[in-house]
Order: C-alpha cells, then structure tokens, then sequence
C-alpha cells in the first residue's frame, strides 16, 4: 500500500489497485450529495467527539483531586510527571489527526479497508513510538523530575516513581489515540466514546482505591493511570482486529504517515513556543498579572477543547467527500463548518464576556489579580467568534491533507505576528493587556490565510488519499 496505488483488502486477501477516484463534475446550485451532509451529521459527529476530548481533562482533575489530599509534596511530584505523560499525549493527538485525514479520504473513496488499514499502521507507529518512550522513561525519569523540580529532592523523588510507573501505560495511550484517529475517519465517533468513558471510570474508581484504601499512595495513582489507558489501548486494538483486515505492517504507509505527523509536530511547536513565550512575558509583569495570565489561558483552553469537536467532524467529513471525488461537496461543507465555527465561538465570546465579573473570582480571591484579569479579558472575548472559524477551518484542511501549508502558516504567524508582537508589549510594558494582543494577531493573521485559502479552493484535491 504506496502513495497512487490503492490496497484493497478482502476475505481472499490483498490487492493491489491503480485506480484514483475521479472528481465529480461541478455543478451549479447544491454541490453533489450536499442534501445528504447537514447539521445534524456535523453535531452527530461533533459531540461525542467533545466528550472525548474532554474525558481526559476530567481524568486529570479527579487525579489531582485524589492526590491532593496527600499534601502539597505530592501534588507538586504529580504536577512534574505528569508534564511529561502530556507531552506523550500530544504525541497521540498528532497521530490521531493525521490518520483521521487518511482514513477519511479513503473511506469516502468507498475503500473501507483501505480505511481501516491506516488504522492498523497508525497503530504499528503508535505501540512503537509508545515502548520507546517507555524506554526513555526508565532511563531519564530521575534527571527529567529533577530537572522539573528544580533540584528539590522531596519532589524530585516521588515523581522519579511516579513517572516511571505511568509512563507503562504509555503505548495504551497512544493505541487508543491512534484507534480515534481511524475510527473518526470512517465517521465512527461512539465506539471511540464508549471505550474512553470505560476507561476514564475505570481510572476515577481505582485512583483513591489504591491510592487511600491500598495505601499505595502517589504510586497508586500512576497505577491507574496506567490501568486506565493500558484498557483503552486493549478496546481500540480488539476493535480493529475484529475489522479483519491484514494486521502486518506496510513500511510506506507508515512512512507517509510519519510525514503528515512531522508537519503536525512542527505545527505544534510553533504553539507552545506562543503559549511559553506569552507566559513568560506575562511572569515579568508582576505575580499577579502572571496568575491572571494562568486564569484566562486555562479558560482559553477549555474554549478551544469545545470548538475543536467541531473541527474533528470537519476532517472526517471533508476527507470523505474529497475521497469520494466530490470537490463541491469538499468546499460547500468548509463554508457551512466555517460558518458553524463562527457562531459557536461568538456564543462562547458572549459566555465569557458576562461572566467578565465573576469567572476570575472562581480561581482567586485576590483582587490584584481579577483585576489584572480584567485586563485580559476584552482580547479574550474578542478572540472566540474569530477563533471558531479558525479551528473550524483548521479541521477541514487537516481533512484535506493540506498540511504543509497549515505548518507553514502557523510558523510565520508565530515568528511573524505573535512573537514581535508579545515581546514588543514587553519592551513598551503595555502590560498582559499586551500580551493578549499578540495572541489576538496570532489569531487574526491565521485566519487572513485562512480564509484565503479556503477562497483559493487550492485545498479541495479530490482523490483516495493526497
């Protein structure tokens, strides 16, 4: 199975094919099967993605609840490893966008098997990438927390094991996220549902019952960790084995998937250079505007966790109907998602903006800080109706497989927007109402490009897979 030809699996076995999928003729009025693609389908698609999404933040919050009342030792050694267990999380979320891409094209192209083939070989990289990160984390778990810790051994030490014993569940977690991937691909979002609220269930009862009743301690919660994403890991694998489709490996695929993956990496890394940069330029404005910074970027987090649903459903929908061959199809349902993208984020802008007087006084009691809060907060309402169609449009080219001009773009706009901007508000100490401009340009700049892109039609190449 090699970029061009097609593997197509059956009972007999595999063949090859060299047959692309020709585009459908465009048409005036309602692109090719625009009646069969509505809201409905996009919020079906939608909101069992969100609670997905959202399964692994509550993990985190019940963990650090259980833990926390261990005392402030512990809570800082969990805070330490699980830096590190997240970064191996955004390692999954890049491995699942980028099967979800493939997969959906060649599910739209009627090639199923084909579909679930990227499945098999996200999931080869994912159980690799997972046992070498394990490695790593037996070998360099003691100068990572002490390094994180800053030298403090009460801490360094804890996380030392803490990070040791978590980082097994590791390939479960990249299992399970490689088994999202191609599962929204082939528009199946309620499998990926149920089997993450088994396992997060699973976590929420065994982290206090080894943690207080074993009297395992921190130990005890990175055993449930680890039997929470180890389960995962098992349901996503049985659910592709039962697809019956080849389970070797195929070098090409892989490699081809290592490529959408590179560009998501570098993609990414252009945002937490703006996220660190942005909290670094904020800590130089005083403690408070620091923890005000803190407080309006988790609830940009969470804003962004929401209108990221909708762009899943936008890469499993436009990849199928580039797949399918129909670019009309592709580009009316960009417009629609877009639109969608825009309505919901101006909803969240109106949320955030009542609640400009009260949603900082849930996270501190100190008025320095509410008020530096304040400061922040017109960027931040501002940002959501124009963030929603940027992460609207982000899922559909993701779908397209136009990642290398989305990496692009994220890179200019960081070094060119976003990171002259946020130190340039440092220099003239315009404050963390500063810092939230720059984030404002990094947004308004991607979604010029955007937009221009989506105009462009550029994106829309139909076929199996681009």
């Amino acid at each position: 199975m090699t970029e061009g030809v097609e593997v197509s699996g059956d009972a007999a076995g595999t063949t090859a094919r060299a047959d692309p999928v020709q585009p459908a003729a465009d048409r005036t009025g309602a692109p090719p099967g625009a009646g069969r693609v509505g809201l409905r389908q996009v919020a079906g698609l939608a909101l069992p993605a969100l609670v997905v999404l959202a399964a692994e933040p509550l993990y985190v919050l019940v963990d650090t609840a259980v833990v926390g009342h261990l005392g402030g030792t512990a809570l800082a050694a969990l805070a330490v490893g699980g830096v590190v267990i997240t970064v191996a999380a955004w390692f999954g979320n890049v491995i699942a966008y980028g099967t979800t891409s493939r997969a959906a094209r060649r599910y739209g192209a009627g090639q199923r098997t084909d579909a679930v083939l990227e499945g098999v070989q996200a999931s080869w990289l994912a159980l690799a990438l997972g046992l070498l990160l394990v490695l790593l984390a037996q070998l360099g778990a003691g100068p990572v927390a002490r390094l994180l810790a800053g030298g403090d051994p009460a801490v360094a030490g804890p996380a030392t094991t803490w990070l040791r014993i978590a980082a097994c569940g590791v390939p479960g977690l990249l299992l399970a996220t490689a088994g999202n991937g191609w599962l929204r691909g082939v528009q199946d979002t309620r499998r990926p549902l149920r089997y993450v609220l088994a396992a997060n269930a699973l976590s929420a009862l065994l982290c206090p019952a080894l943690v207080y009743g074993a009297g395992l301690g921190l130990a005890g919660s990175a055993l449930a960790n680890v039997a929470a994403q180890t389960v995962a890991g098992v349901l996503f694998t049985v659910a592709l084995v039962r697809q019956r489709v080849p389970l070797r490996p195929y070098p090409a695929v892989i490699t081809a998937q290592l490529t959408a993956g590179r560009d998501l990496v570098l993609r990414g890394l252009a945002f937490q250079a703006c996220f660190l940069s942005a909290t670094a330029v904020a800590a130089r404005f005083g403690a408070a505007a620091l923890a005000a910074h803190q407080i309006a970027l988790q609830l940009w987090f969470f804003c962004a966790l929401l209108l990221d649903a909708l762009a899943i459903a936008a890469q499993s929908l436009v990849g199928a109907a580039l797949g399918a061959g129909l670019g009309s199809q592709a580009r009316w349902l960009a417009r629609r998602v877009a639109l969608v993208g825009g309505l919901c984020g101006t909803a969240l802008g109106l949320l955030v903006l009542a609640g400009a007087s009260g949603l900082p006084r849930v996270f501190t009691a100190d008025p320095a800080v509410a008020g530096q809060a304040l400061r922040a907060w017109p960027y931040f309402v501002a940002m959501q109706p124009l963030a929603g169609v940027v992460f609207a449009l982000d899922g559909v080219l993701i779908g397209a497989g136009d990642l290398r001009y989305l990496r692009n773009l994220t890179v200019v706009a960081a070094l060119g927007g976003f990171l002259p901007a946020v130190w340039l508000a440092y220099g003239l100490r315009l404050g963390l109402g500063g810092v939230w401009a720059g984030l404002t340009l990094f947004i308004v700049v991607r979604l010029a490009a955007l937009l221009g892109r989506l105009c462009s039609g550029q994106w829309a190449v139909p076929g199996a897979v681009r």
